[in-house]
Protein backbone atom coordinates (compact mmCIF):
# COMPACT_ATOMS: atom_id res chain seq x y z
CA UNK A 1 0.00 0.00 0.00
CA UNK A 2 0.69 3.44 -0.82
CA UNK A 3 0.31 6.83 1.19
CA UNK A 4 -1.01 10.59 0.33
CA UNK A 5 1.79 11.94 -1.92
CA UNK A 6 0.79 14.20 -5.05
CA UNK A 7 -2.22 15.61 -4.42
CA UNK A 8 -2.23 14.65 -0.63
CA UNK A 9 -0.20 14.41 2.37
CA UNK A 10 0.06 12.50 5.54
CA UNK A 11 -2.91 13.22 7.90
CA UNK A 12 -3.71 15.09 4.79
CA UNK A 13 -0.93 17.42 4.86
CA UNK A 14 0.16 18.54 1.27
CA UNK A 15 3.12 17.23 -1.07
CA UNK A 16 4.86 20.48 -1.05
CA UNK A 17 5.20 20.28 2.68
CA UNK A 18 6.19 17.02 2.89
CA UNK A 19 9.03 17.15 -0.05
CA UNK A 20 10.32 20.51 2.06
CA UNK A 21 10.64 18.72 5.41
CA UNK A 22 12.51 15.83 3.97
CA UNK A 23 14.49 18.30 2.22
CA UNK A 24 15.44 20.75 5.03
CA UNK A 25 16.49 17.33 7.12
CA UNK A 26 14.60 18.68 10.12
CA UNK A 27 14.07 17.43 12.61
CA UNK A 28 16.81 15.72 12.80
CA UNK A 29 16.63 12.38 13.31
CA UNK A 30 18.67 10.06 15.09
CA UNK A 31 19.76 6.40 15.07
CA UNK A 32 17.06 5.34 17.52
CA UNK A 33 17.13 2.60 20.57
CA UNK A 34 15.78 -0.46 19.95
CA UNK A 35 13.40 -0.73 23.31
CA UNK A 36 11.24 -4.04 22.56
CA UNK A 37 12.69 -7.41 20.84
CA UNK A 38 10.57 -9.92 22.36
CA UNK A 39 6.76 -11.37 21.77
CA UNK A 40 3.75 -9.14 23.09
CA UNK A 41 1.33 -11.68 24.57
CA UNK A 42 -1.45 -11.19 27.02
CA UNK A 43 0.34 -7.62 27.74
CA UNK A 44 3.35 -8.49 28.02
CA UNK A 45 6.73 -9.05 26.69
CA UNK A 46 7.64 -12.46 26.53
CA UNK A 47 10.26 -15.10 25.25
CA UNK A 48 9.44 -17.47 21.90
CA UNK A 49 8.37 -20.59 23.87
CA UNK A 50 7.61 -23.26 20.99
CA UNK A 51 8.59 -26.51 21.55
CA UNK A 52 8.81 -27.24 17.63
CA UNK A 53 12.39 -25.11 17.99
CA UNK A 54 14.61 -24.28 21.07
CA UNK A 55 13.13 -22.18 23.77
CA UNK A 56 13.64 -18.29 23.57
CA UNK A 57 14.67 -18.69 19.73
CA UNK A 58 15.49 -15.43 17.73
CA UNK A 59 15.79 -13.86 14.35
CA UNK A 60 17.81 -11.04 12.94
CA UNK A 61 16.33 -8.16 11.55
CA UNK A 62 19.01 -5.92 9.69
CA UNK A 63 19.64 -2.61 8.75
CA UNK A 64 19.22 -2.10 4.90
CA UNK A 65 21.80 0.78 5.01
CA UNK A 66 24.40 -1.74 4.85
CA UNK A 67 23.13 -4.96 6.19
CA UNK A 68 24.35 -5.33 9.48
CA UNK A 69 22.41 -6.63 12.46
CA UNK A 70 20.15 -4.46 14.43
CA UNK A 71 18.54 -6.92 16.59
CA UNK A 72 17.82 -10.38 17.82
CA UNK A 73 14.02 -10.53 17.60
CA UNK A 74 11.56 -13.12 19.27
CA UNK A 75 10.70 -16.19 16.92
CA UNK A 76 7.28 -17.32 17.12
CA UNK A 77 5.96 -20.56 15.71
CA UNK A 78 2.52 -22.27 16.26
CA UNK A 79 2.70 -22.75 20.04
CA UNK A 80 3.63 -18.97 20.44
CA UNK A 81 0.80 -18.26 18.10
CA UNK A 82 -1.67 -20.47 19.94
CA UNK A 83 -0.58 -18.77 23.32
CA UNK A 84 -1.42 -15.06 21.27
CA UNK A 85 -5.08 -16.31 20.26
CA UNK A 86 -6.18 -17.94 22.95
CA UNK A 87 -5.26 -14.42 25.31
CA UNK A 88 -7.20 -12.61 22.46
CA UNK A 89 -10.00 -15.44 22.76
CA UNK A 90 -10.24 -14.40 26.52
CA UNK A 91 -10.20 -11.07 26.01
CA UNK A 92 -12.83 -11.21 23.50
CA UNK A 93 -15.49 -14.44 25.16
CA UNK A 94 -14.53 -12.80 28.90
CA UNK A 95 -13.06 -9.43 29.00
CA UNK A 96 -14.09 -6.06 28.93
CA UNK A 97 -12.66 -4.27 25.26
CA UNK A 98 -16.32 -5.27 23.08
CA UNK A 99 -18.37 -4.97 26.47
CA UNK A 100 -17.31 -1.51 26.36
CA UNK A 101 -19.66 1.21 24.76
CA UNK A 102 -18.14 2.36 21.91
CA UNK A 103 -17.64 5.70 22.81
CA UNK A 104 -15.45 4.26 25.69
CA UNK A 105 -13.30 1.93 23.22
CA UNK A 106 -12.79 5.23 21.06
CA UNK A 107 -11.38 7.18 23.72
CA UNK A 108 -8.87 4.65 24.33
CA UNK A 109 -8.46 4.54 20.53
CA UNK A 110 -8.04 8.10 20.70
CA UNK A 111 -5.26 8.41 23.06
CA UNK A 112 -3.40 5.76 21.05
CA UNK A 113 -3.63 8.21 18.53
CA UNK A 114 -2.05 11.02 20.64
CA UNK A 115 0.88 8.29 21.78
CA UNK A 116 1.20 7.64 18.33
CA UNK A 117 1.71 11.13 17.66
CA UNK A 118 3.81 12.30 20.59
CA UNK A 119 6.74 9.52 19.16
CA UNK A 120 6.51 10.19 15.33
CA UNK A 121 10.72 10.86 15.59
CA UNK A 122 10.97 7.48 17.27
CA UNK A 123 8.62 6.00 15.07
CA UNK A 124 9.98 7.26 11.65
CA UNK A 125 14.13 6.48 12.71
CA UNK A 126 12.69 2.76 13.46
CA UNK A 127 10.93 2.35 10.42
CA UNK A 128 14.09 4.06 8.39
CA UNK A 129 16.41 1.77 10.05
CA UNK A 130 14.42 -1.25 10.24
CA UNK A 131 13.32 -0.74 6.54
CA UNK A 132 15.12 1.73 4.36
CA UNK A 133 12.54 4.37 4.79
CA UNK A 134 13.13 8.46 4.45
CA UNK A 135 12.67 9.08 8.56
CA UNK A 136 11.00 13.03 7.17
CA UNK A 137 8.79 11.33 5.09
CA UNK A 138 8.06 8.58 6.78
CA UNK A 139 7.02 10.76 9.89
CA UNK A 140 4.90 13.19 7.93
CA UNK A 141 2.53 10.26 5.44
CA UNK A 142 3.22 7.01 7.03
CA UNK A 143 2.51 8.05 10.74
CA UNK A 144 0.87 10.94 10.08
CA UNK A 145 -1.86 8.03 8.53
CA UNK A 146 -1.23 5.50 11.46
CA UNK A 147 -2.61 8.30 13.65
CA UNK A 148 -5.36 9.27 11.75
CA UNK A 149 -6.47 5.81 11.42
CA UNK A 150 -7.02 5.25 15.41
CA UNK A 151 -8.77 8.65 15.38
CA UNK A 152 -10.82 7.95 12.55
CA UNK A 153 -11.91 4.36 13.54
CA UNK A 154 -12.43 5.62 17.20
CA UNK A 155 -14.79 8.12 16.22
CA UNK A 156 -16.28 5.39 14.14
CA UNK A 157 -16.65 2.85 17.18
CA UNK A 158 -20.30 4.49 18.46
CA UNK A 159 -21.93 4.42 15.01
CA UNK A 160 -21.86 0.59 14.36
CA UNK A 161 -25.69 0.25 13.80
CA UNK A 162 -28.42 -2.29 12.84
CA UNK A 163 -31.29 -1.74 10.55
CA UNK A 164 -35.20 -2.19 11.83
CA UNK A 165 -37.18 -4.70 8.95
CA UNK A 166 -40.57 -4.78 8.29
CA UNK A 167 -41.43 -8.27 7.48
CA UNK A 168 -44.05 -9.59 5.54
CA UNK A 169 -46.71 -10.98 8.03
CA UNK A 170 -47.20 -9.83 11.51
CA UNK A 171 -43.63 -9.66 12.37
CA UNK A 172 -40.93 -7.49 13.14
CA UNK A 173 -36.99 -7.65 12.23
CA UNK A 174 -33.85 -5.93 12.90
CA UNK A 175 -30.35 -6.69 12.60
CA UNK A 176 -27.58 -6.36 15.24
CA UNK A 177 -23.89 -5.43 13.69
CA UNK A 178 -21.26 -7.80 16.24
CA UNK A 179 -17.69 -8.37 16.49
CA UNK A 180 -16.64 -11.25 14.79
CA UNK A 181 -14.14 -12.36 17.59
CA UNK A 182 -10.20 -12.79 17.39
CA UNK A 183 -8.74 -11.08 14.26
CA UNK A 184 -5.94 -12.35 12.45
CA UNK A 185 -3.75 -9.29 10.99
CA UNK A 186 -0.41 -10.67 8.79
CA UNK A 187 0.97 -7.01 7.93
CA UNK A 188 3.49 -6.22 4.99
CA UNK A 189 6.72 -4.85 5.44
CA UNK A 190 6.58 -1.51 3.00
CA UNK A 191 4.40 0.34 5.26
CA UNK A 192 4.58 -1.10 8.60
CA UNK A 193 3.28 1.06 10.53
CA UNK A 194 0.59 2.26 8.72
CA UNK A 195 -0.65 -1.10 7.66
CA UNK A 196 -0.28 -1.92 11.71
CA UNK A 197 -2.69 0.83 12.06
CA UNK A 198 -5.12 0.69 9.32
CA UNK A 199 -5.72 -2.96 9.85
CA UNK A 200 -5.94 -2.95 13.93
CA UNK A 201 -8.08 0.39 14.14
CA UNK A 202 -11.84 -1.12 12.24
CA UNK A 203 -11.15 -4.00 14.43
CA UNK A 204 -10.92 -2.64 17.81
CA UNK A 205 -13.95 0.18 16.79
CA UNK A 206 -15.28 -3.27 16.00
CA UNK A 207 -14.70 -4.82 19.46
CA UNK A 208 -12.73 -7.58 18.03
CA UNK A 209 -9.23 -8.82 19.69
CA UNK A 210 -6.30 -9.23 17.44
CA UNK A 211 -3.05 -11.05 16.99
CA UNK A 212 -0.59 -9.42 14.75
CA UNK A 213 2.23 -10.77 13.06
CA UNK A 214 4.69 -8.66 11.35
CA UNK A 215 6.63 -8.88 8.33
CA UNK A 216 9.88 -10.60 9.29
CA UNK A 217 12.08 -7.89 7.92
CA UNK A 218 10.53 -5.29 9.90
CA UNK A 219 8.86 -6.33 13.11
CA UNK A 220 10.35 -3.48 15.54
CA UNK A 221 7.57 -0.82 14.64
CA UNK A 222 4.68 -3.31 15.11
CA UNK A 223 6.26 -4.02 18.52
CA UNK A 224 6.96 -0.40 19.78
CA UNK A 225 3.04 0.56 18.84
CA UNK A 226 2.12 -2.89 20.98
CA UNK A 227 3.94 -0.47 23.69
CA UNK A 228 1.69 2.40 23.07
CA UNK A 229 -1.39 0.48 23.02
CA UNK A 230 -0.85 -0.71 26.57
CA UNK A 231 0.29 2.74 27.85
CA UNK A 232 -2.88 4.08 26.32
CA UNK A 233 -5.55 1.97 28.16
CA UNK A 234 -6.25 -1.20 25.76
CA UNK A 235 -6.73 -4.06 27.95
CA UNK A 236 -4.42 -7.36 28.43
CA UNK A 237 -5.33 -9.79 25.81
CA UNK A 238 -6.85 -7.24 23.26
CA UNK A 239 -3.57 -6.92 21.16
CA UNK A 240 -1.01 -9.47 20.63
CA UNK A 241 1.99 -9.21 18.25
CA UNK A 242 4.03 -12.29 17.59
CA UNK A 243 6.97 -11.37 15.38
CA UNK A 244 7.77 -15.02 12.95
CA UNK A 245 8.10 -16.30 9.65
CA UNK A 246 5.01 -16.64 7.27
CA UNK A 247 5.53 -20.54 7.18
CA UNK A 248 5.29 -20.97 10.22
CA UNK A 249 3.76 -17.76 12.42
CA UNK A 250 1.94 -16.72 9.80
CA UNK A 251 0.60 -20.40 8.68
CA UNK A 252 -0.33 -21.00 12.22
CA UNK A 253 -2.28 -17.74 11.99
CA UNK A 254 -4.46 -18.89 8.69
CA UNK A 255 -5.47 -22.25 9.23
CA UNK A 256 -6.30 -21.96 13.37
CA UNK A 257 -9.48 -23.14 14.67
CA UNK A 258 -10.08 -20.17 17.13
CA UNK A 259 -9.17 -17.23 14.81
CA UNK A 260 -12.04 -16.16 13.45
CA UNK A 261 -11.29 -14.07 10.56
CA UNK A 262 -7.86 -12.93 8.77
CA UNK A 263 -7.02 -9.87 6.84
CA UNK A 264 -3.69 -10.02 4.98
CA UNK A 265 -1.25 -7.71 2.88
CA UNK A 266 1.24 -9.22 1.15
CA UNK A 267 1.79 -11.23 -2.34
CA UNK A 268 -0.51 -12.53 -4.40
CA UNK A 269 0.83 -15.96 -4.22
CA UNK A 270 0.96 -16.03 -0.20
CA UNK A 271 -3.00 -15.05 -0.61
CA UNK A 272 -3.68 -17.96 -2.26
CA UNK A 273 -2.29 -20.26 0.82
CA UNK A 274 -4.59 -18.27 3.02
CA UNK A 275 -7.35 -18.75 1.15
CA UNK A 276 -6.52 -22.38 1.12
CA UNK A 277 -5.42 -22.61 4.89
CA UNK A 278 -9.35 -20.60 5.45
CA UNK A 279 -10.82 -23.36 3.63
CA UNK A 280 -8.64 -26.41 5.05
CA UNK A 281 -9.75 -25.32 8.82
CA UNK A 282 -12.52 -23.22 9.87
CA UNK A 283 -14.22 -21.28 7.18
CA UNK A 284 -12.94 -18.04 8.43
CA UNK A 285 -13.52 -15.46 6.41
CA UNK A 286 -10.40 -13.82 4.50
CA UNK A 287 -9.64 -10.21 3.20
CA UNK A 288 -6.64 -9.81 0.60
CA UNK A 289 -4.71 -6.46 -0.16
CA UNK A 290 -2.21 -8.09 -2.96
CA UNK A 291 -0.54 -7.39 -5.67
CA UNK A 292 -0.40 -4.57 -8.44
CA UNK A 293 1.23 -3.66 -11.85
CA UNK A 294 -0.62 -0.71 -12.03
CA UNK A 295 -1.04 1.63 -15.09
CA UNK A 296 -0.87 5.67 -15.63
CA UNK A 297 -2.21 6.94 -18.66
CA UNK A 298 -0.91 10.38 -19.93
CA UNK A 299 -2.47 11.86 -22.40
CA UNK A 300 -0.66 14.92 -25.03
CA UNK A 301 -3.48 17.57 -23.21
CA UNK A 302 -1.70 17.14 -19.97
CA UNK A 303 0.83 19.55 -18.54
CA UNK A 304 3.91 17.29 -18.90
CA UNK A 305 6.33 18.54 -16.03
CA UNK A 306 3.60 17.83 -14.01
CA UNK A 307 3.29 14.79 -15.47
CA UNK A 308 7.13 13.69 -15.22
CA UNK A 309 6.75 14.34 -11.29
CA UNK A 310 3.54 12.42 -11.33
CA UNK A 311 5.28 9.76 -13.04
CA UNK A 312 8.38 10.06 -10.95
CA UNK A 313 6.51 9.70 -7.48
CA UNK A 314 4.21 6.82 -8.34
CA UNK A 315 6.95 4.81 -9.51
CA UNK A 316 9.41 5.56 -6.99
CA UNK A 317 8.17 6.74 -4.15
CA UNK A 318 9.27 4.54 -1.17
CA UNK A 319 11.78 3.20 -3.35
CA UNK A 320 8.99 1.82 -5.53
CA UNK A 321 7.89 -0.86 -2.55
CA UNK A 322 4.19 -0.04 -3.38
CA UNK A 323 1.60 -2.61 -4.27
CA UNK A 324 -0.37 0.19 -6.11
CA UNK A 325 3.36 1.83 -7.59
CA UNK A 326 2.34 2.61 -11.60
CA UNK A 327 4.78 0.66 -12.49
CA UNK A 328 2.87 0.34 -16.59
CA UNK A 329 3.39 4.56 -17.75
CA UNK A 330 1.73 4.80 -20.83
CA UNK A 331 2.06 7.97 -22.58
CA UNK A 332 0.22 9.43 -25.77
CA UNK A 333 1.91 8.84 -29.31
CA UNK A 334 2.43 12.98 -30.12
CA UNK A 335 4.04 14.23 -26.93
CA UNK A 336 6.05 10.81 -25.76
CA UNK A 337 9.34 12.19 -27.01
CA UNK A 338 9.06 15.27 -24.97
CA UNK A 339 8.14 13.19 -21.91
CA UNK A 340 10.93 10.93 -22.31
CA UNK A 341 13.58 13.78 -22.89
CA UNK A 342 12.05 15.16 -19.88
CA UNK A 343 11.71 12.32 -17.47
CA UNK A 344 15.69 11.42 -18.33
CA UNK A 345 16.72 14.71 -17.61
CA UNK A 346 14.52 14.99 -14.12
CA UNK A 347 16.04 11.77 -13.33
CA UNK A 348 19.16 13.08 -13.46
CA UNK A 349 18.83 14.84 -10.25
CA UNK A 350 17.80 11.67 -8.15
CA UNK A 351 19.42 11.19 -4.95
CA UNK A 352 19.83 7.58 -3.96
CA UNK A 353 21.50 7.41 -0.39
CA UNK A 354 21.76 7.38 3.40
CA UNK A 355 18.08 8.19 4.69
CA UNK A 356 18.93 8.44 7.81
CA UNK A 357 22.11 10.70 7.14
CA UNK A 358 21.56 12.24 3.92
CA UNK A 359 19.29 14.84 4.25
CA UNK A 360 19.53 14.94 -0.07
CA UNK A 361 18.23 11.34 -0.33
CA UNK A 362 15.23 10.70 -2.54
CA UNK A 363 15.40 6.80 -2.18
CA UNK A 364 17.25 4.78 0.47
CA UNK A 365 17.62 1.23 0.35
CA UNK A 366 16.07 -1.44 -0.62
CA UNK A 367 13.97 -3.53 2.35
CA UNK A 368 17.06 -6.17 2.43
CA UNK A 369 19.26 -8.92 0.44
CA UNK A 370 16.79 -10.56 -0.94
CA UNK A 371 14.49 -7.75 -2.03
CA UNK A 372 17.59 -6.19 -3.62
CA UNK A 373 18.35 -9.09 -5.73
CA UNK A 374 15.07 -9.79 -6.99
CA UNK A 375 15.25 -5.99 -8.40
CA UNK A 376 18.21 -6.65 -10.06
CA UNK A 377 17.40 -9.73 -11.56
CA UNK A 378 14.25 -8.51 -13.31
CA UNK A 379 16.30 -4.91 -14.86
CA UNK A 380 18.89 -7.89 -16.15
CA UNK A 381 15.80 -9.86 -17.72
CA UNK A 382 14.47 -6.57 -19.05
CA UNK A 383 17.36 -5.64 -20.87
CA UNK A 384 18.14 -9.77 -21.85
CA UNK A 385 14.24 -9.08 -23.43
CA UNK A 386 14.55 -6.62 -25.81
CA UNK A 387 13.81 -3.10 -23.45
CA UNK A 388 16.20 -0.52 -23.59
CA UNK A 389 17.74 0.90 -20.12
CA UNK A 390 17.09 4.32 -20.21
CA UNK A 391 18.52 5.55 -16.94
CA UNK A 392 19.42 3.74 -13.68
CA UNK A 393 19.34 0.00 -13.10
CA UNK A 394 22.40 -0.30 -11.22
CA UNK A 395 23.49 -1.02 -7.77
CA UNK A 396 25.13 2.01 -5.83
CA UNK A 397 27.25 2.36 -2.86
CA UNK A 398 29.97 0.58 -1.30
CA UNK A 399 27.57 -2.00 1.08
CA UNK A 400 23.68 -1.76 1.79
CA UNK A 401 21.36 -2.29 -0.57
CA UNK A 402 20.93 0.77 -2.83
CA UNK A 403 19.90 0.41 -6.38
CA UNK A 404 19.80 3.19 -9.25
CA UNK A 405 15.54 3.45 -10.49
CA UNK A 406 15.24 2.34 -13.95
CA UNK A 407 13.42 3.63 -16.45
CA UNK A 408 13.21 0.99 -19.41
CA UNK A 409 11.83 2.46 -22.60
CA UNK A 410 10.57 0.17 -25.98
CA UNK A 411 8.78 -1.96 -23.29
CA UNK A 412 6.41 -4.72 -24.96
CA UNK A 413 3.12 -5.91 -23.34
CA UNK A 414 4.03 -9.51 -23.20
CA UNK A 415 7.62 -8.36 -21.52
CA UNK A 416 8.56 -10.18 -17.93
CA UNK A 417 9.00 -6.85 -16.71
CA UNK A 418 6.10 -5.35 -18.23
CA UNK A 419 3.70 -8.37 -16.59
CA UNK A 420 4.96 -9.19 -13.10
CA UNK A 421 5.28 -7.14 -9.83
CA UNK A 422 8.64 -6.21 -9.20
CA UNK A 423 8.21 -4.11 -6.36
CA UNK A 424 11.06 -1.99 -6.84
CA UNK A 425 12.08 1.09 -8.65
CA UNK A 426 11.39 0.24 -11.70
CA UNK A 427 9.31 1.92 -14.62
CA UNK A 428 8.27 0.32 -17.80
CA UNK A 429 7.81 3.32 -20.24
CA UNK A 430 5.82 2.40 -23.51
CA UNK A 431 3.47 4.53 -25.81
CA UNK A 432 0.00 4.60 -27.36
CA UNK A 433 -2.19 6.08 -29.90
CA UNK A 434 -5.91 6.66 -28.96
CA UNK A 435 -8.01 6.38 -26.00
CA UNK A 436 -9.59 2.72 -26.80
CA UNK A 437 -6.10 1.23 -26.70
CA UNK A 438 -5.12 2.51 -23.66
CA UNK A 439 -7.74 1.73 -22.03
CA UNK A 440 -7.39 -1.84 -23.66
CA UNK A 441 -4.02 -1.88 -22.91
CA UNK A 442 -4.64 -0.41 -19.24
CA UNK A 443 -6.76 -3.45 -18.72
CA UNK A 444 -4.28 -5.98 -19.98
CA UNK A 445 -3.45 -7.69 -16.71
CA UNK A 446 -4.37 -9.95 -14.01
CA UNK A 447 -3.79 -7.14 -11.70
CA UNK A 448 -6.57 -4.49 -10.67
CA UNK A 449 -5.25 -2.34 -7.75
CA UNK A 450 -4.69 1.10 -8.73
CA UNK A 451 -4.74 3.43 -12.03
CA UNK A 452 -3.94 7.19 -12.94
CA UNK A 453 -5.04 9.02 -15.55
CA UNK A 454 -3.28 12.44 -16.30
CA UNK A 455 -5.69 15.15 -19.30
CA UNK A 456 -7.38 18.04 -18.64
CA UNK A 457 -9.75 16.15 -20.77
CA UNK A 458 -12.47 16.04 -18.28
CA UNK A 459 -14.81 13.65 -20.38
CA UNK A 460 -11.73 11.82 -21.55
CA UNK A 461 -10.93 11.32 -17.68
CA UNK A 462 -14.64 9.82 -17.12
CA UNK A 463 -14.35 7.40 -19.86
CA UNK A 464 -10.53 5.95 -18.64
CA UNK A 465 -12.47 5.83 -14.86
CA UNK A 466 -15.25 4.35 -16.16
CA UNK A 467 -13.37 1.86 -18.32
CA UNK A 468 -9.78 0.38 -16.40
CA UNK A 469 -10.48 -2.17 -14.11
CA UNK A 470 -9.16 -1.15 -10.63
CA UNK A 471 -10.14 -0.48 -7.09
CA UNK A 472 -8.64 3.04 -7.39
CA UNK A 473 -8.26 5.36 -9.97
CA UNK A 474 -6.84 8.73 -9.35
CA UNK A 475 -7.51 11.58 -11.94
CA UNK A 476 -4.19 14.16 -12.14
CA UNK A 477 -2.67 13.02 -9.16
CA UNK A 478 -1.28 9.49 -7.61
CA UNK A 479 -0.93 7.96 -4.56
CA UNK A 480 -3.95 10.49 -3.15
CA UNK A 481 -5.04 8.89 0.18
CA UNK A 482 -6.68 9.18 2.92
CA UNK A 483 -8.41 7.61 6.17
CA UNK A 484 -11.96 7.65 4.77
CA UNK A 485 -11.14 6.37 1.57
CA UNK A 486 -11.49 3.26 0.56
CA UNK A 487 -8.48 0.98 -0.52
CA UNK A 488 -8.93 -2.22 -2.51
CA UNK A 489 -8.47 -4.47 -5.66
CA UNK A 490 -10.20 -6.58 -7.91
CA UNK A 491 -8.81 -9.76 -9.48
CA UNK A 492 -5.56 -11.16 -8.53
CA UNK A 493 -5.14 -7.88 -6.59
CA UNK A 494 -7.87 -9.64 -3.69
CA UNK A 495 -11.25 -7.98 -2.10
CA UNK A 496 -12.24 -6.58 0.99
CA UNK A 497 -10.54 -2.99 1.25
CA UNK A 498 -9.07 -0.71 3.77
CA UNK A 499 -9.77 2.47 5.36
CA UNK A 500 -13.25 3.99 4.93
CA UNK A 501 -16.17 2.73 6.88
CA UNK A 502 -16.41 -0.16 5.17
CA UNK A 503 -12.95 -1.83 6.57
CA UNK A 504 -15.52 -2.15 9.00
CA UNK A 505 -17.71 -4.45 7.84
CA UNK A 506 -14.26 -7.01 7.74
CA UNK A 507 -14.69 -7.35 11.76
CA UNK A 508 -18.71 -7.33 11.96
CA UNK A 509 -21.25 -10.38 11.85
CA UNK A 510 -24.76 -9.36 11.11
CA UNK A 511 -27.46 -11.32 12.81
CA UNK A 512 -30.95 -11.15 12.40
CA UNK A 513 -33.60 -11.00 15.38
CA UNK A 514 -37.17 -11.71 14.02
CA UNK A 515 -39.90 -11.40 17.06
CA UNK A 516 -43.78 -11.80 16.60
CA UNK A 517 -45.91 -8.22 16.14
CA UNK A 518 -49.16 -8.73 16.14
CA UNK A 519 -52.02 -6.40 16.25
CA UNK A 520 -49.36 -3.46 15.24
CA UNK A 521 -51.09 -0.66 13.48
CA UNK A 522 -48.77 0.27 11.17
CA UNK A 523 -47.57 -3.33 9.66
Amino acid sequence: MGSEVNGGGGADRPAADVEAEKKSGAPPFEVPEVRFTKLFINGCFVDAVSVSSPPGRTFQTRDPRSGDVIASVAEGDREDVDLAVKAARDAFDHGEWPRMSGSERGRIMTRFAELVERHADELAALESLDGGKLPAVTKAVDIGNAAGSLRYFAGAADKIHGETLKMRGQFQGCTLREPLGVAGLIIPWNFPTTMFTIKVAPALAAGCTVVVKPAEQTPLSALFLADLAKQAGIPDGVINVVPGFGPTAGAAIASHMDVDTVSFTGSTEVGRLIMEASARSNLKPVSLELGGKSPLIIFDDADLDMAVELAISANFFNKGEACVAASRVYVQESVYDRFEKKLAERMRSWVVGDPLNDPRADQGPQVDKAQYERVLSYIEHGKREGATLLTGGRPCGQKGYYIQPAVFTNVKEDMVIAKEEIFGPVMCLMKFKTVEEAIARANATRYGLGAGVVTRDMEVASRVVRSVRAGLVWVNCYFALSNDCPFGGRGMSGFGGDEGMQALDKYLAVKCVVAPLRGSPWM
